[in-house]
């Protein structure tokens, strides 16, 4: 395939580069930028509901592509959970728009994961994994494909940006990729939709939702592995 073929695929990712680029730039040599980052930085790592809603809230129409943006930042933010910010924006921006947010911030992010394992490759992944994470996402995802990816994305405890970034390290099918992510993540932002104005209900629902959706792939695992051996 030619190189001019392949430009047109990596446009998404040479723009996530950029973007990328000028934030860190900007962030060095102006000192307002600097302090916003700053600031976002403190906010989002504070683990506080509230603090954080109100933050958001203050960008008024901006707010939803600050939500986009951090969605994608804490993929190499680890300690930003990406749970945080789908209860943040429930609480803030409710359960219908908060969804419909939470589901372009996902599908923005792991887009942008996806892209950044196809194209730069399995030395970075494995910088920002470990090896001994990239081998385990690797293999899970080579044996179950599809459903890696939907189990993942439903359960909050399991790493969503790994399965990214591998899925583009593997070559999975983007739009099958895509699907998955979305199959999976939508029972979790309904969960969240629901329950995320309790904050004790959400943690009791997150936590059975995550036992219940891991029994039911324990089953699909022993299922798999009984019809394989029956062939």
């Amino acid at each position: 395939m030619s190189s001019k073929s392949q430009a047109p695929k990596r446009l998404p990712l040479y723009l996530s580069l950029i973007v990328i680029a000028i934030l860190a730039i900007c962030y060095f040599t102006i000192p307002s930028v600097q302090d916003f980052f700053n600031e976002a930085w403190t906010v989002l790592t504070s683990d506080d509901e509230k603090r954080i809603k109100s933050w958001v809230e203050g960008f008024g129409w901006l707010g939803p592509i600050v939500v986009v943006l951090a969605m994608v930042a804490q993929m190499f933010l680890i300690v930003v959970p990406t749970i945080l910010l789908m209860v943040v924006t429930i609480l803030a921006y409710g359960p219908f728009w908060g969804s419909l947010i939470i589901l372009v911030a996902v599908y923005m992010a792991s887009s942008v994961g996806y892209l950044i394992g196809k194209h730069i490759g399995t030395h970075l992944i494995v910088k920002l994994l470990g090896e001994s994470t990239m081998k385990n996402v690797e293999s899970f995802l080579e044996s179950y494909g599809f459903w890696a990816v939907v189990i993942t994305r439903i359960n909050p405890f399991l790493s969503n940006d790994a399965i990214s970034f591998v899925a583009g390290v593997l070559s999975m099918n983007y739009w099958r990729f895509i699907a998955a992510t979305l199959v999976g993540i939508t029972p979790l932002t309904v969960l969240i939709a629901i329950i995320g104005q309790n904050i004790e209900s959400l943690k009791s629902g997150l936590l059975w939702g995550s036992i219940g959706s891991l029994i039911i792939f324990i089953i699909y695992i022993w299922w798999d592995k009984k019809r394989n051996k029956s062939k």
